[in-house]
């Protein structure tokens, strides 16, 4: 019985499994596609979830001078691209930008320190999650990563309020900065199987079905034994019956001797 309960539970896992896989299978939605206010889909400090990764978004506010970033080997063009520290008028937090690619460090500089008159400037661009300051080579004073996490160290001007993704700004604010506009990054729409989850549900039957040939041999080898306790009994019932029987027969052979005449 007990195997019989752990085929169950063994089964309703795979399956469960089987659904996971299904389920991280299946596209982001699309709505990603429509452009929003920033503070409509995300509040400061908010993680970005999988469904706002490459939201199209716009925001305003005022980029703070000496606080351009430059960063090195990203994708989306350029040898370097320059990141600005925007204050969002509405919300008062500071929100990572990646304002646009040269292939001059100087020109990257100048470019990001452009926007910085005091100004509004209002920004369109995609919301990203943000990056691990893992990804920046330390040893070569080159960074590569927008982490929000390291700015925090490197902004002058920092209130403690933080949002927690970037933007990648679009050609309006690149042209404003006399730079490259960085290549647009729409989430990948594709269905991906999950091959780990079906691994997963095919490992649960099989455990299933171990469970099951175990309740086989259980009850087989009981039957078994069973059928040689009732053939045991049964032979010793008939080696009874024969033990019985011998001494009347030698006692009707003793009365035909001990009779006069008879033979």
């Amino acid at each position: 019985m007990l195997a019989i309960v752990l085929a169950g539970v063994f089964a309703a896992l795979g399956k469960w499994q089987l659904e996971r896989s299904i389920e991280n299978g299946k596209p982001l939605p699309a709505g990603t596609e429509t452009r929003r206010a920033l503070d409509d889909v995300t509040t400061p400090e908010k993680p970005v979830g999988s469904t706002l990764a490459g939201q199209k978004i716009t925001v305003s506010g005022r980029f703070v001078a000496g606080d351009t970033t430059v960063l090195t080997g990203r994708s989306g063009g350029g040898t370097y691209q320059a990141v600005g520290h925007l204050v969002d008028d509405a919300t008062g937090a500071s929100l990572p930008v990646v304002i646009g690619w040269s292939d001059q460090r100087a020109a990257a500089v100048a470019g990001g320190d452009r926007l910085t008159d005091g100004a509004t400037v209002t920004v369109e661009g995609r919301y990203y999650p943000a990056e691990s300051p893992d990804q920046d080579a330390f040893e070569q004073g080159e960074y590569s990563a927008v982490a929000p996490a390291r700015f925090v160290n490197t902004w002058k001007a920092f209130d403690d309020r933080m949002y927690g993704g970037y933007v990648v700004a679009g050609a309006a604010v690149a042209d404003a900065a006399d730079l490259g506009t960085i290549a647009d990054r729409a989430p990948t729409r594709e269905v991906q199987f999950d091959w780990l989850n079906l691994f997963y549900a095919v490992e649960w039957v099989v455990f299933a079905g171990f469970a099951v040939f175990l309740w086989y041999r259980f009850v087989k080898d009981a039957w078994e034994r069973e059928q040689d306790e009732e053939r045991e009994a049964a032979e010793a019932a008939a080696g009874g019956a024969a033990d019985d029987e011998a001494p009347a027969d030698e006692a009707a052979v003793d009365d035909a001797r001990a009779e006069p005449g008879r033979r």
